[in-house]
């Protein structure tokens, strides 16, 4: 293994004293609902193995529950006898097999919970769940305690290195330090020094039952972004603290689940919290741990190399490339699989009870159910279109040895990530095109671009299959002056880049809509706030002072929109309600934010030179548009298909010239991926 000089601080071993940790990169916790389907477990073993494989310098597991009052879910199994713990050895196995090490991460989710059962330090109700949380007991506080060192030593027996104690994102532990959810009058309220007594209980009581050769990372919550937060001063109080308490690791948490800053979605700055990490650098003298939006080696040498941190974790990263760390060691930082931070298959999944995996990368979570093999009988493939599904498609069928042409009538790869690419906060979509770009090259597929495929080339060619992967063209409204001068569409405004008036109506309110209006509020006089770790705390309201508890500006200071723009939508209720589960929300308040108007239950009656004719309800309005763009819809790109398979070609549909109700990455990639694993 060649080790690459360029990310000196990122590869340096890490001494705690008892072990030695390879590399300064932790894989961050992660649960994958593996964890609770049956079967799961050994699936979840390959999953860690993987990413011991890939030279992760430490793994830390989803968050197991300490009893069944902690579980997020009515489903789950909680680590609290030796027979749980037996079918835990499965993943640490197979872990140490591989050189890997890996610590436990404990989670109680409190008043997060969705059951019935939920308990908190008071009785309070989380906005984020539609059950109230019941005040523990004094006797339920120290049994919880209990629990959670039964459940330490529980993970020690089951072999894990370590394990982590979550006591941030507004789980219990933050529930009991808050005095925002910790109304209590007894011991473990009132006064700070009360409220924090809960997480040094466990921490010390944890180290006491473990002994001193055991990794005990504690996830401190250094900047909550909640009213009635801690302040900076808390902050350091409580990691030293947690420091003499026996922790060997702190690991930075960033916000609760129920704070309204976006803190890991893709219009988050690369690293943008790693400055609440640096404030803490020197504060303690155990090893800080910097996260999110750490997604590439040159991100993670530039924060260590500014003395940000002394341990960058990567969570979803490596849902998208498990050899992350690996490649970055051999010099290959152009053939690392990028995560675009997009949540659509992974947080999105979880949050719905399925099974996570990755849009870039379906193998993700998958390993044992997908796989990759060498080609017994190698064959001669075209495949045509090269945007996601085309490039998943052509890398796949390529690596498993197979001679694949990619055809492509435009100058260059993405298909629709090119347009994704320009929206403010999607600029990393990009870095998937780059990756694809590198698999070509590296695989040796055959590239044509500024070739439309034509029927009777890839009957002459005689290929063995034929992959059509020619996309969607955007759906037409059918609206007296559709043809209208000021009509366009989104190919027109995020690809072919035609000018846009001030005053815009977006007819259409799903994802591309969305996409639209962020686009059209972007002032591009100036960067986007995702490229700006200042402006975009500015933006989102974060305070980098840290002048009062939870770090909360007074206000927010978005950059005004340079346009007025509609957001119409012939349906009723909210805008975005079927936009992703965990970023819909982000998306709904940036337009907000924008005064972006959004206009439900319209109908379109006619454009003309005078605007857009709308009715909403029984009322007639005129809007005064410069442009009228439509985002409802597309149609699959197919003609090729039906003269191909007269002429007895073996034909394959993928992407969106299968399915085009919904311009969906993730079915694309996934469906292109399968395909190749079969053919």
């Amino acid at each position: 293994m060649v080790t690459n000089t360029a990310y000196p601080k990122l590869l340096e071993p890490l001494d705690l004293g008892f072990t030695i940790l390879k590399n300064r990169v932790l894989m961050g916790s992660m649960h994958t609902m593996l964890e609770d389907i049956d079967g799961g477990i050994p699936r979840l073993a390959t999953f860690y193995a993987k990413r011991a494989i890939g030279q992760v310098g430490l793994i830390v597991t989803g968050g197991v529950s300490p009893n069944k009052q902690g579980l997020a879910l009515p489903v789950g199994h909680p680590l609290d006898n030796e027979d749980e713990a037996e079918k835990h050895k499965q993943i640490t196995k197979a872990v140490h097999d591989e050189g890997g090490k890996i610590c436990m991460q404990i989670l109680h989710v409190g008043r997060y919970g969705y059951t019935s059962e939920n308990v908190s330090a008071s009785n309070t109700k989380a906005p984020i769940s539609p059950f109230p949380a019941r005040e523990l007991t004094g006797d339920e506080v120290e049994q919880t305690i209990k629990d959670y060192v039964h459940c330490a030593k529980m993970a020690q027996y089951a072999n894990y290195d370590g394990v982590e104690v979550m006591g941030s994102e507004g789980y219990l532990i933050n529930q009991f330090i808050s005095k925002k959810t910790n109304l209590r009058t007894d011991e473990w309220g009132g006064w700070y020094e009360n409220r924090i007594k809960f997480p040094l209980e466990i921490i010390r009581r944890t180290r006491e039952a473990v002994g001193e050769n055991f990794i005990i990372i504690y996830r401190l919550s250094m900047l909550d972004l909640v009213e009635g937060g801690s302040t900076w001063e808390d902050v350091v109080q409580l990691a030293k603290a947690i420091e003499a308490a026996g922790a060997t690791i702190i690991n930075t948490g960033i916000g609760w689940h129920e704070s309204r800053v976006p803190t890991i979605g893709t219009v988050v700055p690369k690293a943008g919290f790693a400055w609440v990490t640096k404030k803490m650098m020197g504060e303690v003298n155990i090893p800080l741990i910097t996260t999110n939006r750490i997604n590439m080696p040159d991100v993670a040498e530039k924060v260590l190399a500014e003395g940000n941190a002394d341990m960058v974790s990567m969570a979803r990263p490596f849902l998208a490339d498990p050899d992350l760390v690996l490649k970055s060691i051999e010099g290959r930082p152009e053939e690392i699989n990028t995560c675009i931070a997009c949540n659509q298959a992974c947080l999105d999944h979880t949050f719905t009870m399925q099974v996570s995996s990755c849009i870039v990368n379906p193998r993700a979570c998958h390993e044992t159910i997908l796989i990759h093999e060498p080609a017994q009988h190698k064959k001669k493939i075209a495949v045509v279109g090269a945007g996601p599904a085309g490039l998943e498609a052509a890398t796949v069928a390529a690596k498993r040895g197979h001679s694949v042409v990619l055809f492509e009538e435009k100058h260059e790869i993405g298909g629709q990530f090119n347009m994704a690419k320009v929206i403010p906060g999607k600029e990393e979509y990009s870095q998937t095109i780059r990756y694809y770009d590198s698999m070509l090259k590296k695989y040796g597929v055959e590239l044509r671009l500024n070739t439309r495929a034509e029927e009777a080339t890839l009957i002459a060619e005689a290929y063995d299959e034929i992959i059509l992967a020619t996309g969607v063209t955007p759906r037409t409204l059918d609206i007296e002056g559709f043809d209208h001068p000021k009509v366009m569409d989104y190919v027109d405004v995020l690809y072919k880049n035609k000018t846009v008036g001030n005053k815009v109506a977006i007819i259409g309110s799903g994802g591309i809509g969305f996409d639209m209006a962020e686009y059209l509020a972007h002032d591009m006089a100036h960067e986007s706030v995702s490229m700006n770790t200042e402006n975009y705390m500015k933006e989102w309201g974060v305070d980098m002072t840290y002048a009062k508890g939870g770090a909360l500006a007074e206000a927010p200071q978005p950059l005004a929109s340079p346009r007025e723009i509609y957001l119409l939508k012939r349906s009723k209720g909210k805008h975005g309600k079927n936009l992703g589960k965990t970023t819909g929300w982000i998306h709904r308040s940036s337009l907000t934010m924008k005064e972006v108007k959004m206009m439900a239950d319209v109908s379109y009656e006619k454009i003309d030179d005078l605007g857009l004719h709308i009715k909403v309800g029984e009322v007639l309005d005129v809007l005064d548009v410069d442009h009228v763009i439509i985002c409802v819809g597309q149609v699959s790109l197919k003609e090729l298909e039906a003269g191909l398979l007269a002429a007895n070609q073996t034909v394959h549909l993928i992407g969106g010239a299968n399915i085009a109700a919904q311009l969906d990455a993730k079915m694309a990639i996934k469906e292109a991926s399968e395909l190749a694993a079969k053919l």
